[in-house]
C-alpha cells in the first residue's frame, strides 16, 4: 500500500524562528561547555568566544543567502545538489549534518545530567531515555508546538543568563581587576590555546544552520531565514562574551573547567546562594537545546527522502500532526546510542570537526552557485569574499585541531 504524503505547514514567524535559533545557540553551549573552554584558553576565555564568532560570521552569512535561494528543507543536502549536481556528494553531507546534530543532541544531554546532580544523582541510562521520550513526544505533535516550546524554553535559558551577567556587574569589583590580565599578547602559544578553545568554543554557536532545516514551515522564508540568522548570531555573541567575562572573574579557569554545572558554579560563587535556580534554568536550557536539534535532525532526514536519498518511510507525514513520525523516533533512538556512548568533551569535539568540514562545503557550494547564477530577484545577496573567507577561516581551524592532536 503506498503511503500518502501531506505537505508541512507554514506557521514559523520571524520571532519565532529567531528564538528557535537561540535556542539550539545558547542552551546547546554555554550552559554545558564554558567550563571546558575555560580549562583550555584560561583568563582569555572571552577571547576564544569572540574568535569563534568571527569564525562563524562568514559561514553564518553564506547560509543566510544560501537558505534565501534555496528555501526548503533538507538543508545542506539541497545546497550541495544545486552546486555539485552529485546524488552521492549531496546524501553523504546530509548524513553528515544529520549525525552532527546527533553528536550534538547527546552532548546537550551530558550536559543536563550535570545539573541534574545538583538536585539528584541519577545514572544518565536512566536520565536519558525518560528526557529523549518526552522530547520525541513534543516534536511529533507538531512545528508550532515544538518551536513555541523552544521559544519559552529559550526565554528561560535567556533569563539566567542575563541572571549571570547582572549578578557580575553588581557583584565584582571590576575597579581591582587587574584589565591587563585579561588582553592576550602576541605571544604564539597564548593564541594558540584561544584557537583551541575557540574551536570548542565554535560549538557553541552551532545552531543557526539548524534553522536552515525548518525553511518549509516558515513564513516569507526568502527574507525570513536571512534576517533570523543574523539576529541570532548578534545577540548570542554579545551574550556569550559577556558570560564569558563574568564566569573568568568570578572563578578560576582551572577550578570552572572541572565543574560539571559551570553557571551553577558561577552563580553561587557570586551570590553566596544555592544555585537552585540557575541549576533549575540550566536543565530547561539544555532540553531545548536537544529538543531542537531533534527536531532539525528529523527535518534533514525528512527532506532526504523527499529528494529519493532515503527510503520513502523517511518522508512519510502523519495526517493529524503534519510532523515526520518516523524520521522522529529514529533521530531520538540515534542519539540515546551515542548520549550512553561517549564522553562529553569527544563528543562536543567531534560534533565542532564535523560542522568544520560541511561548512567549508558549503562555502564552497555558494561560491561555484554564485559563478552559476551571479543575481537572482528576490533573495539576499553577499559579495563574493565571504564565502571565500569562510572557506579560509574554516580550513585553518581544521588545521590547528588537527596539529593539536599530533
Amino acid at each position: 500500500m503506498e503511503l500518502k504524503k501531506y505537505s508541512l505547514k507554514r506557521d514559523v514567524s520571524l520571532f519565532l524562528l529567531v528564538f528557535y535559533g537561540l535556542g539550539n545557540i545558547l542552551g546547546a553551549g554555554i550552559y554545558v561547555l564554558i567550563g571546558k573552554i575555560s580549562s583550555i584558553s584560561g583568563v582569555y576565555t572571552p577571547f576564544a568566544f569572540l574568535v569563534a564568532c568571527i569564525t562563524v560570521l562568514f559561514t553564518a552569512l553564506s547560509y543566510a543567502e544560501l537558505s534565501s535561494r534555496f528555501p526548503y528543507s533538507a538543508g545542506e543536502a539541497l545546497y550541495a545538489k544545486e552546486a555539485f549536481n552529485s546524488k552521492l556528494l549531496s546524501t553523504i553531507i546530509g548524513l553528515a549534518i544529520a549525525f552532527s546534530g546527533i553528536l550534538s543532541s547527546a552532548t546537550i544531554l551530558h550536559g543536563f545530567n550535570g545539573y541534574l546532580s545538583k538536585f539528584l544523582e541519577l545514572p544518565i541510562y536512566i536520565t536519558s531515555p525518560l528526557v529523549l521520550i518526552i522530547l520525541c513526544i513534543i516534536a511529533i505533535l507538531g512545528i508550532s508546538h515544538s518551536v513555541k516550546t523552544a521559544t519559552a524554553l529559550t526565554l528561560v535559558e535567556m533569563f539566567g543568563l542575563l541572571l549571570i551577567i547582572y549578578f557580575g556587574v553588581t557583584n565584582i569589583e571590576f575597579k581591582t581587576v587587574q584589565i591587563e590580565e585579561f588582553i592576550p599578547s602576541f605571544e604564539v602559544s597564548i593564541w594558540y590555546s584561544i584557537s583551541l578553545g575557540a574551536f570548542l568554543a565554535f560549538y557553541a554557536f552551532i545552531g543557526f544552520e539548524d534553522m536552515v532545516n525548518i525553511a518549509e514551515e516558515v513564513k516569507e522564508p526568502n527574507k525570513t531565514m536571512p534576517r533570523a540568522i543574523v539576529l541570532s548570531l548578534i545577540i548570542s555573541t554579545l551574550i556569550y562574551i559577556s558570560v564569558a567575562i563574568v564566569s573568568v572573574l568570578a572563578i578560576h579557569p582551572d577550578i570552572l573547567g572541572k565543574s560539571t554545572a559551570p553557571l551553577a558554579d558561577v552563580y553561587k560563587t557570586l551570590t553566596q546562594k544555592e544555585p537552585v535556580l540557575l541549576s533549575i534554568i540550566g536543565l530547561f536550557a539544555v532540553i531545548n537545546g536537544a529538543l531542537i536539534q531533534i527536531v532539525m535532525v528529523s527535518r534533514i532526514f525528512y527532506g532526504m527522502s523527499m529528494n529519493k536519498w532515503l527510503p520513502n518511510i523517511f518522508s512519510t507525514v502523519n495526517k493529524k500532526t503534519r510532523t515526520p513520525v518516523f524520521s522522529t523516533i529514529f533521530s531520538c533512538i540515534a542519539i540515546l546510542i551515542f548520549t550512553l556512548w561517549l564522553p562529553i568533551l569527544t563528543l562536543a569535539s567531534l560534533t565542532s570537526f564535523l560542522i568544520f568540514i560541511i561548512f567549508t562545503l558549503m562555502n564552497v557550494a555558494l561560491i561555484k552557485i554564485k559563478i552559476k547564477t551571479p543575481t537572482a530577484i528576490g533573495i539576499v545577496s553577499y559579495p563574493m569574499y565571504i564565502p571565500i573567507l569562510g572557506v579560509i577561516i574554516n580550513l585553518v581551524m581544521i588545521f590547528i585541531q588537527l596539529y593539536s592532536l599530533l
